[in-house]
């Protein structure tokens, strides 16, 4: 890779590090449909500013019921599970179990599709992974962080869903900027109802600056800049390089929790994490001398 590549990379990692801190930002003052209904309607308005510049065409009106699964399982639903987890665990412990989402596509790949088979070290990558989870998950209660830590495994789940789901997008020739675009719609969408009935935005006091200013990062850094700054790395460095940003990102969360936020993950949470990074590396690892090969 390029050095503009590897800087590319590093700033989607903060950027999307970057949105767990702006999640609990957002908590302090707002509930959790707002935020998410915030983040994926603004983010929705930025993307068809740019779709509308660069392609000059919506997407097919045949794929929007495509969409409309695209953006429960990679939006709506992720978004809105880490966002409730966000409210009893730091935004650090929920990145970590983020990393799990590659491990969780591997197995929904395994079921769904016929070419992307488990191998015996995609097999153990898995178990590593999972093997994490359970050291994070040692000595905690029924209550407390074990609930919100089973939300985040459910996004990365959705994650997981979504990115098998959404090979259909490329099989049609739909353009990503494209499916972005019209998959953060959909998720807007389907989340109106619920906001409108559940938090009741009319009737809502003012909550302050900081949450408000952290829905609009979310959007416009979290999820309109960073499709974009994704694409642009897929294009320049192939999808194997781009796949390194799942290392990158618990770093950089954590490093922001604890610059801002004064967050610390404890030990088994710091050897959980290896034991995913692990899992990580052994399910990429023929990825990876691919990538050595485009360096």
């Amino acid at each position: 890779m390029r050095g503009l590549d590897w800087i590319m990379l590093w700033t989607l990692s903060l950027i999307w590090g970057g949105s767990f801190l702006f999640n609990e930002i957002a908590l302090q003052g707002l509930p959790p449909l707002s935020i998410v209904w915030g983040r994926v309607a603004l983010a929705a308005l930025v993307l068809w500013v740019v779709l509308w510049v660069v392609e000059r065409k919506a997407p097919p009106r045949a794929l929007w019921p495509a969409l409309l699964v695209m953006g429960l399982m990679n939006n709506a639903v992720p978004f809105t599970l880490f966002v409730l987890a966000q409210g009893q665990i730091t935004g650090a412990l929920a990145s970590v179990l983020n990393a799990m989402t590659p491990i969780f596509t591997v197995l929904v790949a395994h079921v769904a599709t016929a070419d992307e088979r488990l191998t015996g070290r995609k097999a153990l990558g898995v178990g590593l992974g999972f093997g994490g989870v359970l050291v994070m998950m040692a000595g905690e209660g029924l209550g407390g962080a074990v609930p919100a830590m089973l939300a985040c495994l459910g996004a990365a789940l959705s994650y997981g869903l979504a990115g098998v789901w959404g090979r259909k997008f490329r099989a049609a020739g739909v353009s990503p900027l494209a499916t972005a675009t019209g998959q953060l719609t959909a998720s807007s969408l389907l989340i109106t109802p619920l906001w409108l009935g559940i938090d009741r935005p009319w009737a809502m006091e003012w909550p302050g600056a900081e949450p408000v200013l952290a829905v609009i990062a979310l959007a416009t850094l979290c999820s309109a800049l960073a499709y974009l700054l994704f694409f642009r790395v897929l294009a320049s460095a192939g999808s194997t390089a781009v796949s390194l940003v799942t290392f990158l990102i618990p770093l950089s969360a954590a490093g922001l929790g604890w610059l801002v936020l004064g967050e610390v993950l404890d030990l088994r949470h710091l050897v959980g994490l290896a034991l995913i990074l692990g899992g990580l590396w052994l399910i990429q690892g023929r990825r990876r001398h691919a990538w050595g090969k485009q360096a």
